[in-house]
């Protein structure tokens, strides 16, 4: 009954999304003096988990009618290339705007663990365990 809970998966998704955004940012920074470099960013968590249909009501469960369990979005955050001004030799990174992201990203990884020890915490008070 508890392996499947939706929050613990999202939770999850939240996490590799940042780690994934993260590495992006990394990649962004060791390439700050490499002419030509464009800066990439990851598209955000709720443009990547948006359900296909807002409109269609969502199934948790194999046994709900119309259910595709198979259907739920990959981990794999869309990388795209991020707008703004270039420098002289054609670089679009900006160190400022990194660090910006870095601090965001740090914030939507503490959240995701912070999410996740909650409901553990929410579960296993719900069993009587402390």
């Amino acid at each position: 009954m508890f392996e499947k809970l939706t929050i613990f998966a999202k939770a999850n998704d939240l996490a590799l999304h940042a780690a994934a955004r993260q590495s992006v940012i990394a990649q962004n920074v060791a390439n700050a003096d490499t002419p030509g470099y464009r800066a990439r960013d990851v598209a955000s968590f709720a443009e990547t988990y948006k359900p296909d249909r807002p409109d269609q009501m969502r199934a948790t469960r194999s046994g709900h009618f119309g259910a595709d369990i198979s259907a739920r979005p990959a981990t794999e955050s869309k990388v795209v290339y991020r707008a703004g001004a270039t420098s002289p030799n054609g670089n679009s990174v900006s160190l400022e705007t990194e660090m910006m992201m870095a601090a965001e990203t740090k914030r939507d990884h503490d959240m995701a663990l912070a999410v996740y020890k909650s409901t553990l915490g929410i579960v296993r008070s719900s069993l009587g365990r402390r």
